[in-house]
């Protein structure tokens, strides 16, 4: 699902990458939107061509902005919406979802979020890791720096898949 989002994505933005700057920017939007992040963005930038370690560079500059927003400022958005009718159920449902994954984090803390942010499976990433961190009420700071190493770690993995084995494909 993640390739087929990337791709559907750089169709969307397809005439950036005529531009110096347009790859780049494509990637790290990629990067920066949950359930795709630095994985969507590694897979697009090798769709677009894009150097890997450039790549590697963007994809984790793009997923590590939104960490900082949802550590600090999810709970007292999410308090907000809750009070809303028609939004009261969105946010019930996606806090549902992290304290249903809270287990994986809460047990190794700081290890485990930098392990469930790192593991690309579905449902993983710095969104919900830090989601889950803000909900159970972990240290943001070290959050923050858990979760850049799990982004890190993400990558690496990645940039063997990307790169390595579905650019054999694609070349």
């Amino acid at each position: 699902m993640t390739e087929k989002f990337a791709k559907f994505m750089v169709g969307l933005f397809g005439s950036w990458t005529t531009t110096i700057f347009g790859k780049y920017i494509i990637v790290l939007i990629i990067s920066m939107i949950p359930v795709l992040e630095l994985r969507g963005g590694l897979i697009a930038a090798r769709l677009i061509n894009l150097p890997m370690w450039q790549a590697l560079g963007v994809c984790f500059l793009g997923n590590i902005i939104p960490i900082p927003f949802i550590l600090w400022f999810i709970m007292p958005l999410f308090d907000r919406l809750k009070k809303t009718k028609r939004i009261s159920k969105l946010v019930s449902k996606l806090e549902m979802k992290a304290h249903n994954k809270k287990e994986q984090i809460e047990r190794l803390k700081y290890i485990g979020l930098m392990l469930f942010v790192g593991i690309p499976l579905p449902g993983t990433g710095a969104w919900t890791g830090c989601l889950i961190a803000a909900l159970i009420g972990l240290d943001k700071k070290k959050s923050f720096l858990a979760a850049s190493l799990g982004v890190l770690l993400a990558g690496i993995i990645m940039l063997i898949v990307s790169y390595g084995i579905l650019g054999t494909f694609i070349d």
